[in-house]
């Protein structure tokens, strides 16, 4: 099944690469890839300055965020949660709020809203500085809290307190600001250039290697914190490195890409009735797989026609008849 996957993986980043406002055949896409010459030179400029880094910032954010949707899961035993529920999203979206309402940082439009260098670095470091604040105060309040429950509901507050200040802001702001800022919330995976990428990339592989080497706390975790403490591992710690990886996915993406919701929720619960398993040591490679797979497909489903359409409407759009249909399934299931 994993290997099935891999394929999916690899057809759709083929896919997302070919099609668009030019379509370009696969096999020239394949060859260019190659190291070889395209058919047409603006082809090779189209595929390797265009549509690579934004196949590339897709894959990381979707596997990104599957995992940390799956960690988060797992920790809270909740099938609801996702990589934003410790509000490290609203953290980064309070961030960029500050900057493009509050000391004007003016974005372009909804197709280059990361076309200046200089406001693509204010609005990443805004969010990055956003995101950081509010993990450093849960990770600190994660050391006091014992309960998963308890620190559940004190993420939940975290979104709402900076959801009410970012709403507050808009209220006060003019409108060429907060148009500024509602682009941003639409969410784009064609923004990140080259040169981000060399930051993103390297923040989002350590982070996810570091998920899936919690594997094995992650399965005890299943049955209990009991038989977890039982095998030796320490709670608390597990707790914290769970917090930390999973709010470093989240945040990342959301820095450079914008709040992208569902896939976080919708990746894991597909992967467990795909693989009909429990195993986070299978459940982390396919959250990963279809994670990347589902957020091409997201970024192809934008292409309509000649207008480019919000990438959260599409991840919803795609991701909540998921969520709708693995909850009707476990139902049916429960009263067969």
């Amino acid at each position: 099944m994993l290997g099935l996957l891999l394929l999916v993986f690899a057809i759709t980043f083929v896919l997302s690469i070919a099609i668009g406002t030019v379509n370009i055949s696969i096999s020239s896409v394949l060859h260019v890839l190659l190291g070889g010459e395209a058919e047409r030179d603006t082809w090779r400029t189209i595929i390797l300055q265009i549509r690579l880094p934004k196949a590339l910032t897709a894959v990381l954010a979707g596997a990104a965020l599957a995992i940390a949707g799956l960690q988060m899961q797992t920790l809270f035993r909740n099938p609801l949660a996702d990589p934003y529920v410790l509000g490290v999203s609203s953290g980064a979206s309070l961030g960029v709020a500050v900057a493009v309402l509050g000391t004007g940082f003016v974005m372009g439009a909804a197709g280059s809203m990361f076309a200046s260098g200089l406001t693509a670095l204010g609005v990443v470091g805004a969010a990055s500085l956003g995101a950081a604040l509010v993990l450093m105060l849960t990770i600190a309040v994660s050391r006091f809290i014992q309960n998963n429950l308890t620190l559940l509901v004190f993420g939940l507050m975290i979104g709402y307190l900076t959801s009410a200040l970012v709403s507050l802001m808009l209220f006060f702001s003019n409108p060429e600001r907060m148009q500024a800022y509602l682009l941003w919330t639409f969410g784009s995976f064609g923004g990140t250039t080259w040169a981000q990428l060399q930051v993103l990339a390297p923040v989002i592989l350590v982070a996810l290697l570091a998920a899936i080497a919690s594997a094995k706390a992650m399965n005890a975790l299943l049955l209990g914190e009991t038989y977890a403490r039982s095998l030796g591992i320490s709670i608390t710690r597990t707790r914290i490195w769970i917090t930390v990886t999973a709010s470093l996915l989240a945040g990342a993406i959301t820095a450079f890409c914008g709040p992208i919701g569902f896939l976080g929720i919708a990746v894991p619960h597909l992967a467990r009735n795909i693989l009909r398993s429990a195993d986070h040591r299978a459940l982390a490679w396919a959250c990963v797989l279809m994670g990347a797979s589902l957020a091409l497909l997201c970024d192809l489903a934008t292409h309509f026609g000649s207008v480019a359409l919000p990438l959260n409407a599409t991840t919803s759009l795609i991701g909540a008849p998921i969520v709708v249909w693995v909850i009707l399934r476990q139902r049916a299931g429960r009263s067969a």
